[in-house]
């Protein structure tokens, strides 16, 4: 086996890849099992690379956890939620020396190449690896659909439907009890599942980081339904929305040192309140976006991204992101397209924008 070392030039690519690691790091979504299924399935099943399965993400890596994958043990994972490797918020670049942080690992391993699956955080780490002389191939998931060059990540259509199928719920109980409903749904940066899922299910009011608001123009809204007999609203707001004029919310900080965001729905429910009249109850869908069965469209997505990850890191066409660009899958520059978050496009905000009445 050939392994490199950290800090130290690649010998040049004359001879196919034999030993592989895979992580997932960062916030777990639907469709990573079907990531490394369809990453293994390839590697292992028609390259014959040996897998390197690391435990943990970041974590495992820094600390040697590892598990052989062959194709026996990634059968029947297409539709299981989760992650088979588990993941960490830890990073070698905040919780320890960078690149040198998992030289052992690698050496010991014997790896030539590192498949990371992960959001923004994830794979700018990842970024940061391959500058440092790391052979890395990057997979985009995340729920909040938020990682330039690449139209869709894993996870992103499990977490709008489970949340789409939330709101048409909610929506029949605001109905029967003339209330305003506000729904809280994840979106740090971007309002990616709060335009998608409010869209879907006809909010009436959708409220996203990137674009500023008026809650006086929302309430406005809530009172012309009412004065034409619907005595209900459903509002949808991202997690990562500012909290309106004079308020506050509190995020506390984490054991890894990353915010906790939430709890804006409920500040911005209260402030509706007053300036309506109505009821207003919040429902705050949480990590459950996160979790369970992926849709197929996630599963077939994963599996594709996979496969493109294994050809790319067998054939040592590494610091590259897999990408999805008008249904074809492709390849970017990782280290290119992981510095600025992917905004929900202006015109699908007004596509949105224009059911609020």
């Amino acid at each position: 086996m050939r392994a490199w070392g950290v800090g130290l030039p690649r010998p040049p690519y004359d001879a196919a890849v034999s030993r592989i690691g895979i992580l997932t790091g960062g916030g777990d979504c639907p469709g990573l099992n079907a990531a490394i299924r369809g990453f293994v399935a390839r590697a292992h099943g028609r390259h014959g690379a040996e897998v390197a399965g690391i435990l943990d993400g970041w974590d495992g890596l820094m600390e040697g956890r590892v598990r052989t994958l062959d194709r026996d043990a990634v059968r029947g994972l297409l539709q299981r939620g989760g992650t088979i490797l588990g993941t960490s918020r830890r990073d070698p670049y905040v919780h320890g020396e960078g690149a040198g942080s998992v030289a052992e690992t690698v050496a010991r391993e014997g790896l030539d190449a590192l498949v990371v699956i992960g959001g923004d955080g994830t794979l700018r780490t990842a970024a940061r690896l391959v500058e440092e002389g790391v052979p890395v191939v990057g997979i985009p998931k995340s729920i909040d659909n938020d990682i330039a060059g690449t139209d869709v990540t894993i996870g992103f259509d499990t977490a709008v439907q489970i949340a789409t199928e939330a709101i048409d719920r909610i929506t029949t109980t605001a109905e029967s009890h003339d209330r305003v409903m506000v729904v809280e749904v994840m979106g740090r940066t971007q309002g990616w599942i709060a335009t998608h899922a409010g869209m879907a299910a006809g909010a009436d009011a959708i409220l996203v980081p990137e674009t500023p608001y008026d809650l006086a123009q929302v309430a406005a809204v809530v009172r012309g339904r009412a004065s034409r007999g619907h005595r209900y609203s459903v509002v949808v707001v991202a997690e990562g929305v500012a909290p309106p004029a004079g308020a506050s919310v509190v995020a506390p900080v984490d054991a890894f040192g990353f915010e906790r965001l939430g709890g804006v729905a409920a500040v911005v429910a209260a402030r509706l309140e007053e300036l309506t009249g109505f009821e207003a109850r919040v429902t705050v869908l949480g990590h459950v976006q996160r979790g369970g069965v992926p849709t197929a469209r996630d599963r077939v997505l994963a599996t594709r991204f996979g496969i493109h990850a294994a050809d790319l890191a067998v054939e040592g066409r590494t610091g590259r992101m897999v990408a999805l660009r008008a249904d074809v899958v492709t390849d970017v520059s990782l280290t290119e397209w992981v510095s600025t978050p992917r905004a929900i496009p202006d015109d699908q905000y007004d596509a949105a924008r224009a059911c609020f009445d």
